[in-house]
Order: structure tokens, then sequence, then C-alpha cells
């Protein structure tokens, strides 16, 4: 069954062209020395993102992936000036962050409902011969052309907006607290990848308060360099207040695998190593009150840390006062202050920017055309509009007695 939260879309996106200004002397009865009245051209239309809150995934992109705007009217006799093009607007969830696709550089970032950002402007529409009269030029017989349209083919992708991020190794029990903190009902089984994208849930505390908790598939070793799940979803925890690091009380070595999952942050985005953390030791049904007082020696003592267990309700209460304490602590939020007015996006390296435009590209088109898509030759874009009456190109006389020679000879039967 296909999945319908989609985070990650690449569309080829182009603005509108400017229309031609008119080159046209009045000519009329009583009046054949009129002068200029060419009309100026209209604007292309331009490509806006725009914040949506209605939306939180990239599904309603998924399958479009060419989106024009209308080119500007070309402007006409009498002082006529032509239509303009069109916005074509794309309405985006909230956290949407767009890069170039082919040099992966970062392009702008949607964070707010509705936010409008001008992806790619449309062309200005030429002036006519009307703008350009003097009085030593009263009859110019010259008119602009349109500026040109802006092509840009993007990579759109989604960053969970959240309160707090889960992050741990596979079947670590994220899932499992996320179902018994909130309604979310996220898939949850005994064996590691269980969990394929990314849940969002809304974690009730006192008062009628509340905070948004993200969980992201396991992270492995290795993660940031694209092995496993955690180089497509680590993005969406780079955006959360405070990071969650949960760990199962039955680990060998418990600081070893927080270590670990550190490394990888650090590898991914060094950046995250400064939002604040909380430590949950996991599955402490299978412990007893000695072995959890064994443990306590061994952990790390730069983050507090809490003893859990989902499926008993052990520590749970405990975690949510701890987690809404530290959401709240004035150095977090002084700290997400300074985030959000110094937030800034890393550009895409290129060999994984590669390897994901290669993935994006043929999971598409294996749902639209099928297993056998790879090979699908492309095929250029046909547009009735370049063959305007203006723009037909005229042949020469000579050209015409080439053809007029031309004897055409029946085929042999």
């Amino acid at each position: 069954m296909e999945s319908n939260f989609i985070d990650y879309v690449k569309i080829q996106c182009r603005s509108g062209k400017g229309g031609r200004g008119s080159m046209h002397l009045r000519h009329v009865k009583y009046n054949p020395n009129g002068g200029p009245d060419g009309g100026d051209g209209g604007n292309g239309g331009s490509i806006i993102l725009r914040g949506n809150h209605n939306y939180w995934t990239l599904l309603h992109l998924r399958y479009q992936r060419h989106i024009y705007a209308e080119h500007g009217g070309n402007g006409g006799r009498d002082k006529c000036h032509g239509t303009n093009g069109k916005n074509i607007y794309i309405d985006v969830p909230c956290g949407t962050v767009v890069y170039n696709a082919e040099t992966g550089k970062y392009v702008c970032d949607v964070t707010e409902d509705g936010q409008e950002i001008v992806l790619l402007k449309g062309g200005r529409g030429g002036l006519g011969n009307y703008q350009f009269r003097t009085s030593t030029n009263q009859a110019p017989r010259y008119a602009q052309p349109g500026e040109p349209m802006q092509e840009m083919t993007v990579i759109m992708e989604l960053k969970l907006l959240a309160d707090v991020g889960l992050v741990g190794l596979p079947n670590a029990g994220k899932s499992t607290l996320l179902s018994a903190l909130s309604s979310a009902k996220p898939k949850i089984a005994n064996y590691p990848f269980t969990t394929l994208e990314p849940s969002l849930g809304i974690v009730g505390y006192h008062d009628n308060q509340s905070f948004v908790m993200a969980d992201i598939p396991g992270i492995i070793e290795g993660a940031a360099e694209g092995k496993g799940l955690g180089l497509r979803f680590l993005r969406h925890i780079e955006r959360n207040s405070l990071l969650l690091f949960m760990v199962p009380g039955d680990t060998d070595d418990i600081k070893k695998e927080y270590e670990l999952l550190l490394k990888e942050l650090e590898k991914f985005n060094p950046d995250m190593l400064q939002k604040h953390r909380v430590l949950a030791i996991t599955k402490c049904d299978l412990l007893d009150d000695e072995l959890i007082e064994m443990l306590k020696e061994t952990l790390p003592h730069d983050l507090p840390v809490v003893f859990i267990s989902s499926v008993t309700g052990f520590g749970i209460n405990e975690l949510k006062d701890l987690l809404w304490n530290e959401l709240n602590a004035e150095s977090n939020k002084i700290a997400g202050v300074i985030a959000e007015d110094t937030i800034v996006h890393r550009d895409k390296e290129l060999s994984y920017l590669q390897a994901e435009v290669f993935d994006e590209d043929r999971n598409a088109d294996d749902e639209i055309f099928g297993n056998d898509c790879s090979e699908e030759e492309d095929f250029e874009d046909y547009e009735d509009e370049d063959f305007e009456n203006n723009d037909i190109e005229y042949i020469d006389d000579s050209e015409i007695e080439e053809l007029e020679d031309f004897e055409y000879e029946e085929p042999e039967q």
C-alpha cells in the first residue's frame, strides 16, 4: 500500500515571458500621419510559493512534474496594452525548503502560514513605440521585446515542525512511546525499521496545554552517509526545539549507543548539537530496581536522564514533566529565538544530490508508467503559443523558386 506521506518532490518551474511592445503608426482617414500608437506588452506570470497550514505533506505535488506560468500578451495598435500572464501559486506546507535541483543551492524556506515567496519572477513586457516618441523623433519605428522567462528545476523538501523529536536506533520503542503519549497510531512491531515514515502526535499536558512530538525512522551507524533510512528523514528533527534520545534498557552499553546517535547527528548537521537534549532509557519493565540503580552510574551526566516503560506506564508522567520544563526553560527559549533569526541552510552535496534525484525520478516514473519506464525517452514540450502570427518566419523569393522547380516523382509499384 502506497504511503500518503510525501516529503520530497522535484518540479520543473518556468515563469512567463514578457510580451513584445507594438511598433505601429496611426493611419486613419483625414489623419494619415497620426504618429506612433503602439502599446506595451504584458508582463509574464510569476511562480509564487505560498505557505498553507491545511497541507501537511507534498502529496498534491507528487505527480505535477511541470508548472508553467502564462506568457504576457503582445502590445497592439491604438496604445492597447498586452494582457498580463496569470501568476501561479504553489501551496506548500509550513516547513518546506526549496533547493536548486541542478546545483544543490539553497533557494528559499517557507515557515509561516500565508507567507508568499516569489520563486521565479515573470518577464516584464516591452515598451511600444508610443513610449519612445520625442520632439526630435516623432515617429519611432522600433519597440522593445519582452524580457525572457526564467526556468529552474527545484527540489522541495518538507521538514516537520515539532517541539520534541525522537532519536534512536531501530526498535528502540519510539513508536510505542508516541502511541502511549498521544492519539497517534504509528505502526508497532517487534522488528527493526517498523517505522518507514515520520509520524506526528500531540501530547496533552496539564491545564489543556500540549506540545507536538515527531517520530522518525530509526537511525543506524552510517546514516549520515546514506545508510538505512536516516539520511532521508534526519531533516525532520532539524527544526525541533528538543531532542529526546531513546536507548533500550537491555542494551549492552547505553552510553556508547547514545554517543553513536550523537555522532550521526553531528555528521549530518553540527548545529543540531546546540539543541537541548534528554535521554530516556526505555523498556524498563525488563529491569529491576537494583539494576536501574547500577545503570545510573554508567550514564552520561551532561543531560537529564529518565527511566520509562511505555507498556506499563512507568516514568511516563515524569518524562512529560521533564520535557515540558525543558521546552519552557529560559535558555531554550533564547536559543529558539536566535535559531529562527540566524537559521542557516546548507547547500546539498552533489554526490548526495545526484542519488536523491535519481531515486526520486525512478520512483515517480515507476508509479506513473510502471516498472519498465527507465528507458522512456524524453519528449520536448509542444507549445502552440510559439506559433503566433508575429512569430512566423517568411522565406525569400529564391526559396519559392526552388520549391516551384521541384517535381514530384511517384514511387514504382
